[in-house]
């Protein structure tokens, strides 16, 4: 079985090997990025643009359809009902 001190030094050389072969499987992909936009003349906006604009979702207002006579206060039927209008028949407060 390895002792502690053998194991941290394979693993010493096991990082130095990962980090040689990361170093040139990168200078291999570079080089054929490059290959491949000369070929097709690319430009660093056709390969990192994002398509367009960034969409901004809008968020619609949605129109009231219950009104309290009392204090003129609005719901439009989403959410939580306010306390004015719990537990009561809601036609009464419909919005013509």
């Amino acid at each position: 079985m390895s002792s502690y001190k053998e194991l941290l030094q394979q693993r010493e050389l096991l990082e130095q090997q990962i980090s040689e072969a990361r170093q040139r499987e990168n200078a291999d992909a570079i080089e054929k990025v490059k290959a491949l936009v000369a070929d097709f003349g690319l430009t660093a906006e056709d390969i990192f643009s994002t398509g367009g604009k960034a969409k901004v979702k809008s968020v619609a207002k949605v129109a009231p359809k219950f009104r309290n006579p009392v204090t003129g206060d609005t719901w439009t039927g989403r959410g939580k009902p306010p306390k004015w209008i719990q537990g009561q028949e809601r036609d009464q407060f419909l919005i013509a």
